[in-house]
């Protein structure tokens, strides 16, 4: 229940005594039965709201609406449950994606863990760039050097044994801004979207630019989306036979791209069903929703526009990470729905400890 409410109750609380007490006995016990049928009615109604961390706006109330028309049976937008297909980006869109993207930390850390059996790396880029927390030299690589840093970091293991390192690594990292593990700064009334419309018949998928593996320890916890349920940028991996165990082991290579128009070309290919609802934050989804919103039938395309400093961070346009540009401009053109966050959501993260830095 939100606070609001809670103060209100408590001032009706406090009238109510000041009344009863000029009443009769009879009057009372009357004016008292229906005091606590209110209140239950209250109760009960801000507990079935669906969606209770995004105020009431138009924002949600397009959601809800969509959600109600095509799962109404025998109604004119219905959809049936095997097409009620959902995708939704991860950084930026479910969980935080500055300073910078959560896979980038990781993979700084490993850089540095690996070091020690590279001394090599002490004067070679984008590596020294790395050591040295040289963040200005690091991004004059640009993304050849970020791909080189994930391959030489990801790759060379197993499946399995990858999954572990990140599993180690997701269940210690904290956000150096929020001080509080990376799968605590997901976006509470997210969380919420997706446990509605899975309630509703909806198949949520996460399809990211992030590295498939590096997500699918966790996504499952954090989101309640399976590791099979999980599209992104892949590498390439080898069976092999070690003894009598067989192993997908990864290699420094990468296989697929999930960003821009390889997000619609992998739903494609690994889901075999267009989207009815898309959902992202950034230039990088825009083929998604562009893709989603060409199908026939109700569509819903949705970007999150970050525009609160004070509790997460704003940017859009200007940004390095996860720019919002082009895609912005197309969602004004098509009449697309548009998350504010600062003014669409009651709160960020779900509830804890967050001490945000003051810079």
């Amino acid at each position: 229940m939100g606070n609001q409410m809670v103060h209100l109750m408590v001032a009706a609380d406090k009238n109510m005594q000041s009344y009863l007490r000029m009443c009769s006995m009879r009057a009372r016990r009357t004016t008292l039965l229906l005091y606590v049928l209110l209140l239950c009615v209250a109760c009960a109604a801000a507990q079935s709201d669906p969606l209770p961390s995004w105020n009431n706006d138009s924002t949600k109330q397009a959601i809800l609406d969509f959600i109600a028309r095509v799962s109404k049976q025998g109604g004119p937008d219905f959809v049936p449950v095997e097409a009620r297909i959902a995708t939704f980006d991860n950084d930026g869109t479910l969980w935080t994606e500055q300073p910078v993207y959560t896979e980038y930390a990781f993979t700084f850390d490993r850089v540095k863990q690996l070091a020690p059996q590279h001394p090599e790396w002490k004067t070679e880029q984008p590596y020294a760039a790395v050591l040295q927390n040289d963040m200005k030299a690091l991004a004059t690589s640009g993304d050849r050097g970020a791909f080189q840093l994930i391959l030489a970091t990801h790759a060379g293991m197993s499946t399995d044994q990858f999954s572990q390192i990140v599993t180690e690594w997701i269940n210690h990292a904290e956000h150096p801004k929020f001080h509080r593990p990376y799968t605590e700064c997901i976006y509470q009334p997210m969380v919420e979207l997706l446990t509605f419309m899975r309630a509703n018949g909806f198949k949520t998928y996460i399809v990211s630019g992030g590295e498939v593996e590096f997500m699918r320890p966790w996504t499952e916890k954090a989101y309640g989306i399976p590791p099979e349920q999980v599209i992104g940028t892949t590498l390439k991996t080898k069976y092999e036979l070690n003894g009598a165990n067989p192993a997908l082991e990864r290699q420094p290579e990468i296989d697929s791209i999930d960003d821009g128009p390889g997000k619609p070309e992998n739903i494609g290919k690994i889901i075999g069903r267009r989207p009815i609802a898309a959902f992202g934050n950034s230039d990088g989804d825009q083929q998604m929703l562009e893709w989603t919103a060409a199908g026939g039938g109700p569509r819903l395309m949705a970007l999150v526009h970050h525009t609160d400093a004070q509790r997460e961070y704003s940017y859009d346009r200007a940004s390095s990470v996860g720019r919002l540009d082009k895609a912005l401009d197309e969602a004004t053109a098509r009449q697309w729905l548009v998350i504010d966050m600062k003014n669409d959501w009651k709160v960020i993260f779900p509830p804890g400890p967050t001490v945000p830095d003051s810079h």
